[in-house]
């Protein structure tokens, strides 16, 4: 079922019109991943080379995360990969108010549908979604606790390749997602046990027996 909803939303972007951006697309880029992945990351935009291929983090940026998912020892067919736009912003230009927008309903819906343990936000664009007033210089690598869910904002794999000094807090940032998945891991079974306590299922509840 969740697949199915990931497909179509997929199908619905290939063709989308909601913004500017589908003028200037080759191919769009919904993501690609299971629709069980307990982790999720989403990243800012698709560049030049995910224009062409209609997949995420295919060039250079897309080879490091792939090195930092092995360091942290996860495997790209494990994880869901996505961006806040899915189209490419011409120039690899920030996206716009209005673009983050028109995409946003389609990222809700991918994240109702795979519903993650964690989040991990690539990026100062995909983590004001979540912690609009922060800096991420001050926040990346630190988890929190948004709508229930544990959002783990990091830098752009990008930015690391662009300013060498920001590698090795990569790094570290990565190092750190296994705890993060297992602390989020634990929080949902102790929510699934406090549910059950609260409504158990048909074959626990007490039998009412009636006199006569």
């Amino acid at each position: 079922m969740e697949a199915e909803v990931l497909a179509e939303i997929a199908r619905e972007v290939s063709v989308c019109t909601r913004c500017k951006l589908h003028h200037s697309r080759k191919r769009a880029v919904p993501g690609e991943g299971p629709a069980n992945a307990q982790i999720m990351f989403i990243g800012e935009g698709p560049g030049f080379y995910e224009n062409e291929q209609g997949r995420p983090f295919v060039g250079q940026a897309g080879k490091f995360l792939d090195e930092l998912l092995q360091r942290a020892g996860l495997k790209r067919s494990e994880v869901f990969i996505t961006n806040v736009v899915k189209c490419r912003p011409p120039g690899n230009r920030d996206p716009e108010l209005d673009e983050l927008q028109a995409c946003g309903a389609y990222l809700e819906r991918q994240i109702a549908a795979i519903n993650p343990l964690v989040i991990v936000t690539l990026g100062r664009f995909s983590m004001a979604r979540y912690f609009p007033t922060a800096r991420i210089s001050a926040v990346h690598g630190r988890p929190g606790w948004v709508g229930g869910r544990l959002v783990v904002p990091m830098f752009h794999p990008a930015a690391a390749l662009h300013q060498p000094s920001l590698k090795e807090a990569v790094l570290q940032d990565f190092s750190r997602l296994p705890a993060a998945l297992e602390h989020a891991r634990q929080a949902r079974e102790k929510q699934r046990i406090e549910e059950e306590k609260k409504n158990p299922p048909k074959s626990q509840q007490p039998i009412q027996y009636t006199l006569f």
